[in-house]
C-alpha cells in the first residue's frame, strides 16, 4: 500500500478536481453529524461515481480485489457488526500468517482501520474492494438475524395478521358448506336454485358497483386532500426539515437505474436530508452491476437482501428498516417520477395534522396516458380510484387500502405496527386495514406520483392478478374473526370493507358468468338457458347487468375532469371490455391464491416509449 501517513480521502479527491471545497466541507459536516464513513458519503450522496472513485485508487497504485471470490473466515465474520460495516466500509474477512485480512473501500481511513487492528490485537493485511461487493458479502454473510426478522416480525408478534395461512379451518369449513349446500340445493331442485344463484349474482355485482359510485360522488364532493400551498412551502425552513427515508425496492430493473437517479435528483429536498435505500436481491448481479457502471454519481445507498423466502416487495422493505435513518419513511418504484415538492408537502401536512395520523397517501397516476388502449384505461382507472375512491372512503372513515407506492409513514409508527406482511402480495393495502384497526388514520395531499402504466396486454394480466391475488388475501386475513374485526373498525369499516375490498375481487370473477348467461340468452336462443332463465329473472338479470355497466362507465367518465384529461372520456364507453381483462386476471389470481399464494408475479417496467418529462409536459 502506498505511503499515506494519514486518512487523507478528502484532500487528495480535491487535489484531482474530483469535489470542490465547497463539497468536502458538506462531506467533513456530514460525516461529523451523520456517523457515516467519508468514503460512504463520497459514493453515495452524489459526489463521486463509482467507475470514477476506482480510476481514481487505481492511479495512486491500488488493485480492487473481487472478495466475493475471498476465503472468509467464519470465526471471523461473525465477529462483525453489519451495521457498522455498512456505515464504515470495512470488513475482516480472516486471519492469515498472523495478521487480520481486512477489506477496504477507503485505503486512506487509516485511523479507522487502525481502531480496527486495535480492537482484533494484531496488524492489518488491507485488500482494496468495491463498497458494492462488500455490502453483497457483509448482507448476505451477516444479515441472516434481519432477514429473519423481516420475514417472522409480524407473524410472531401477531399471527391473526399474518398471511401465512391462506384459509383458516374456520374458513374452510364454511366455504366447503356453503359449496355442499349449493350442490345438494341444485341436485334437489335445479332450476330454482339456479335462478336464485342468477339473481343473487346480478344483485350483488349492482350493488357493489353502486357503493363504488357512492363513494367516487362523496369523494368528488368533499374534497379530502389536504392542501399545502406554496406560500407554506416558500416559508419553510429547510434546517429544520428531518431526514427522509426512501426505499427504492428493485429487481433486475438494469435499463431504469439511470431514470431513477435522474428522478430522485429532481426531488426539492436537502441531500443530507435524504437517506435513500436501493433494496437489491442477494441474486441480482444485473442491477448491482448497473450500479457499478454508472459514469456519474448516484444518490442512494444500496442495501442488498439476502436470500429467504418468500422473495417479495414486502419482505425486502421489511429488512431495509433495519438499516433507515430516516423520521418519516415512504416508497418509490423503479420508475417513478413524483412531484419535486413531495417531501416537502409531507413533511408540513404531517405538522399540521392531529398524531393518530400516521400515513400521507399521495396520488398516482400516470405519464404515458396517451400511448395505447390499455394506458388511456389505466390512467382512467387510477384517476377515479386516487381522486374519487380514496377520498370517498377517508371522507366516510371507512379503511383505507393504501396504493403501492409514495405511503408517507412515521417510521416509528410503521415499526409499532409491525411493517409490510412480507406473505401478502399487496401489501400496502393490508397495511391500511391494519392501521385503521388500531385506530390510525390516513391523510390524503395535494402532490402526485407519475408511474408507467402497463402497456402490454400479458404484463399488464400478470400485475393485475397479484394485485387482485392479494386483495383476496388481505380479506381472508381480516375476516378471520369478523366480530373482532368490527369490534376494531365499527360496523360503518365492517360493510365498507366487505363491499370494497372483498367485493372488487367477486366482482370480476362474477361478470364474465353474467355476461355469458345474457348473451346465450339473448344470441343462442337455447330452451334449457331459457328454463333457467325465464323472463322475469331476464328483466332483474338484465337490469343489473346493464345498469352496472353504465354505473362503472359513468364513474370512468367523471375521473377525466379533476385532472382535465378530457380526450380520455370517451374512452370509458368501453369500460366493458377492460373488466373482462380484469375477470381474466381474477380467475388467474384466484388460481394462484390456491396453488402458490406467495408467488410474486414480476411486472416488467421500461416498456414505454414516451419518458416521464414528456408525459409531464403534456398534463402541464
Amino acid at each position: 500500500m502506498p505511503d499515506i501517513a494519514t486518512d487523507q480521502l478528502g484532500k487528495l479527491l480535491l487535489d484531482q478536481g474530483l469535489i470542490n471545497h465547497r463539497q468536502l466541507k458538506r462531506m467533513n459536516d456530514f460525516e461529523q453529524s451523520s456517523g457515516l464513513s467519508l468514503i460512504k458519503i463520497a459514493l453515495n450522496f452524489g459526489y463521486i461515481s463509482r467507475k470514477r472513485y476506482k480510476q481514481f485508487l487505481e492511479g495512486y497504485g491500488y488493485f480492487f480485489h473481487n472478495i466475493r471470490q475471498e476465503t472468509v473466515d467464519q470465526l471471523v465474520m461473525i465477529k462483525n457488526d453489519l451495521k457498522e460495516v455498512d456505515r464504515n466500509l470495512i470488513l475482516p474477512l480472516r486471519i492469515e500468517d498472523n495478521r487480520l485480512v481486512v477489506a477496504v473501500a477507503n485505503p486512506y481511513a487509516l485511523s479507522d482501520i487502525g481502531s480496527v487492528s486495535q480492537n482484533w490485537g494484531m496488524e492489518t493485511e488491507v485488500i482494496v474492494c468495491s463498497d458494492l461487493d462488500m455490502l453483497w458479502l457483509a448482507h448476505k454473510l451477516l444479515g441472516g438475524e434481519y432477514v429473519k426478522s423481516a420475514v417472522f416480525d409480524l407473524l410472531n408478534r401477531d399471527p391473526d395478521s399474518s398471511a401465512l395461512v391462506t384459509f383458516t379451518p374456520n374458513q374452510l369449513i364454511v366455504l366447503f358448506s356453503v359449496c355442499a349446500l349449493v350442490a345438494i340445493a341444485l341436485f334437489l331442485n335445479f332450476i330454482n336454485t339456479t335462478i336464485i344463484i342468477n339473481i343473487l349474482m346480478s344483485t350483488f355485482f349492482l350493488v357493489a358497483i353502486v357503493f363504488k359510485l357512492y363513494l367516487a360522488l362523496t369523494g368528488s364532493k368533499l374534497e379530502l386532500f389536504q392542501a399545502v400551498s406554496k406560500k407554506e412551502l416558500k416559508q419553510m425552513n429547510t434546517k429544520e426539515l428531518p431526514v427522509f427515508t426512501i426505499q427504492l425496492p428493485v429487481y433486475k430493473e438494469d435499463k431504469l437505474i439511470r431514470k431513477l437517479i435522474w428522478n430522485l435528483q429532481s426531488l426539492d429536498y436537502p441531500r443530507e436530508k435524504l437517506d435513500i435505500k436501493l433494496l437489491i436481491e442477494e441474486d441480482d448481479d444485473k442491477t448491482l452491476n448497473a450500479v457499478r457502471d454508472l459514469d456519474f454519481p448516484a444518490i442512494f445507498e444500496v442495501v442488498v437482501v439476502p436470500f429467504h423466502m418468500p422473495k417479495t416487495k414486502p419482505k425486502a422493505c421489511n429488512y431495509g428498516l433495519h438499516f433507515s435513518r430516516g423520521e418519516y419513511l415512504t416508497i418509490y418504484d423503479a420508475e417513478d417520477v413524483p412531484d419535486q415538492d413531495q417531501l416537502k408537502k409531507v413533511v408540513l401536512l404531517f405538522n399540521k395534522l392531529p398524531s393518530n395520523f400516521i400515513c400521507i397517501q399521495c396520488a398516482l397516476n400516470y405519464f404515458n396516458r396517451n400511448e395505447n388502449f390499455l394506458t388511456k384505461m389505466f390512467t382512467l382507472e387510477y384517476s377515479y380510484w386516487f381522486d374519487y375512491m380514496l377520498p370517498g372512503l377517508g371522507t366516510l372513515d371507512i379503511p383505507i387500502p393504501l396504493g403501492g407506492t409514495s405511503n408517507h409513514f412515521k417510521m416509528e409508527k410503521l415499526i409499532e405496527l409491525g411493517g409490510w406482511d412480507p406473505f401478502n402480495v399487496t401489501e400496502d393495502a393490508d397495511l391500511g386495514i391494519r392501521a385503521f384497526a388500531k385506530g390510525y388514520k390516513v391523510a390524503l395531499v395535494n402532490s402526485t406520483t407519475y408511474e408507467e402504466a402497463n402497456n402490454e396486454p400479458f404484463n399488464w394480466i400478470r400485475q393485475r392478478s397479484r394485485w387482485i391475488k392479494g386483495y383476496m388475501q388481505t380479506y381472508l386475513v381480516h375476516m378471520r374473526n369478523p366480530a373482532e374485526l368490527i369490534r376494531k373498525i365499527g360496523w360503518k369499516g365492517f360493510w365498507g370493507f366487505n363491499f370494497f375490498i372483498g367485493a372488487t375481487p367477486l366482482t370480476f370473477l362474477v361478470y364474465p358468468i353474467l355476461l355469458v348467461l345474457f348473451l346465450c340468452y339473448i344470441i343462442l336462443d337455447l330452451k334449457n338457458i331459457k328454463t333457467i332463465f325465464p323472463d322475469w329473472v331476464l328483466y332483474i338479470s338484465t337490469f343489473n347487468l346493464v345498469v352496472g355497466n353504465i354505473l362503472m362507465i359513468y364513474v370512468n367518465m367523471i375521473a377525466v375532469f379533476k385532472r382535465r384529461f378530457y380526450e380520455l372520456i370517451l374512452f370509458a364507453i368501453v369500460n366493458p371490455v377492460y373488466w373482462l381483462m380484469h375477470s381474466i386476471s381474477a380467475y388467474k389470481g384466484l388460481w394462484q391464491l390456491v396453488t402458490k399464494p406467495f408467488y410474486w408475479e414480476k411486472t416488467n417496467h421500461g416498456l414505454s416509449k414516451v419518458s416521464a418529462q414528456q408525459g409531464k409536459k403534456t398534463e402541464q
